[in-house]
């Protein structure tokens, strides 16, 4: 059975930093191509960043710059490096994997306060 369990979210100020980690299980992590989502309140969902198996990044352009994404395939995780936060990336953050369907986390709350 696949999981994904987020955490490293909070209360952060502008300008502050947060790393958010997301732990997979089920799954053989290292062939896997892993994202992080976020949803903002009365927003719809959207892509933040990627990592291919082989490490290739992929990022939303308004957060290129701030956050790097980044993988550890010895711990099963996948990492989300949030720097220069803005009040506007106050969202849940979900994990995310694709294995037949798709699987998300239970999201991680980050509120970034002016």
């Amino acid at each position: 059975q696949v999981q994904l369990v987020e955490s490293g979210g909070g209360l952060v100020q502008a300008g502050g930093s947060l790393r958010l980690s997301c732990l997979a299980s089920g799954i053989t992590f290292s062939t896997y191509a892993m994202r992080w989502y976020r949803q903002a309140p009365g927003k719809q969902r959207e892509l933040v960043a990627s990592i291919t198996s082989g490490g290739t990044t992929n990022y939303q352009d308004s957060v290129k710059g701030r956050f790097t994404i980044s993988r550890d395939n010895a711990k099963n995780t996948v990492y989300l490096q949030m720097n220069s936060l803005k009040p506007e990336d106050t969202a849940v953050y979900y994990c995310y994997v694709l294995r037949f369907v798709p699987y998300w986390g239970q999201g991680t709350q980050v509120t970034v306060s002016s």
